[in-house]
């Protein structure tokens, strides 16, 4: 049995809004099989498979960009290991580099929980006051604040 969605079926089974469908859809990454008579889009099993692929990826990690080669490799003749793995190494480099500022945030966020901990009694906030004063200090360094 050859099982056909609207927008609305085909984003319930692979868990995501109809407006996710649209906009892959608007991508290149999805598209209806068909119309109907009444010009609703209608998707196959295919269709599911590709949408929760790219899903899958996406949660991994990939960009949408990252996802359209992904495809074009998985719907193509050739094996491209090399090329996936190409994509996987370059999003390994972006993680890691997630990862530094990440810690770089968690540093200054636990000092700023300190500062707002020992300034507590005194009714002012010592982050409030820091964050100012770092835009001040960063406009004077730009010469122009907005």
């Amino acid at each position: 049995m050859h099982n056909r969605y609207t927008i609305g079926q085909l984003a319930r089974h692979a868990g995501v809004p109809t407006s996710t469908v649209r906009y892959y859809e608007r991508r290149g990454l999805l598209r209806p099989d068909s119309r109907s008579n009444g010009n609703y889009r209608q998707y196959g099993e295919e269709a599911l498979d590709r949408l929760r692929f790219v899903r899958s990826a996406k949660a991994a990690g990939f960009t949408l960009s990252d996802i359209s080669s992904l495809l074009e490799f998985r719907d193509g003749d050739a094996a491209p290991c090399r090329e996936v793995q190409g994509l996987i190494a370059a999003r390994l480099d972006q993680v890691a580099e997630q990862i530094e500022h990440l810690k770089v945030v968690d540093r200054l966020l636990r000092e700023w929980m300190k500062v707002c901990r020992a300034a507590e009694r005194t009714g002012r906030c010592g982050v409030l006051e820091g964050l100012q004063s770092m835009r001040e200090s960063v406009c004077k360094k730009n010469g122009k604040c907005s």
